[in-house]
């Protein structure tokens, strides 16, 4: 049986958290976990070029089978809802520009497929985690990392499944599933 390689992806504008894991025979093993911080950088235009550029250079580097996002949760604050929605619109382009298929998860669904509770906290599902992938140390101080990992677990535990959100295979298939959002 080959390996599958799939990248699970945090969108954020000030830190956006990037996991990845091989499957082979049914087992996990994390390949690693990233960090993008985009609190330096002055303006959400350039926050979004270097999303794009981290999302394309993490996928030349580890070449995913299967890219899985976080999708954005509906907030009160309407202004960084369109911000975390362009963070995660800028990730998944540059999947679907490697032609690498997308599928996408609530936040809930993440929670819920790692820790069997939709309202857990982050140190809860970073905890198990790091037993799911028996990890001696979780390498990371910001949870954002494990979460873009949690994105790609539970993008394993649900593959075959039809329990994903959202899942395309490429730009045809996007437009196709969102009519709403071609202008």
């Amino acid at each position: 049986m080959a390996e599958r390689i799939i990248m699970g992806i945090d969108p954020g504008t000030t830190i956006m958290g990037f996991g990845l894991i091989a499957v082979k025979k049914g087992e996990m093993k994390m390949i690693s976990i990233h960090e993008l911080i985009l609190k330096k950088y002055p303006n959400h235009e350039t926050k979004l070029k270097y999303i794009f550029e981290k999302t394309l250079a993490l996928i030349d580097e580890f070449h995913p089978d299967e890219v899985a996002l976080e999708a954005p949760f509906f907030g009160k604050n309407v202004q960084s809802m369109l911000k975390l929605g362009r963070a995660q619109g800028v990730a998944m382009a540059a999947s679907l520009h490697r032609n690498i298929p997308i599928t996408e998860y609530s936040p809930k669904k993440i929670k819920m497929a790692i820790t069997g509770n939709g309202n857990a906290s982050k140190e809860q599902v970073a905890g198990m985690l790091q037993s799911l992938l028996n990890l001696k140390e979780f390498p990371t101080k910001y949870l954002d990392a494990s979460d873009g990992l949690a994105v790609a677990v539970c993008h394993h535990f649900n593959s075959g499944n039809l329990v994903a959100d959202k899942s395309y295979t490429g730009w045809d298939s996007f437009l196709k599933q969102n009519p709403d959002r071609i202008k």
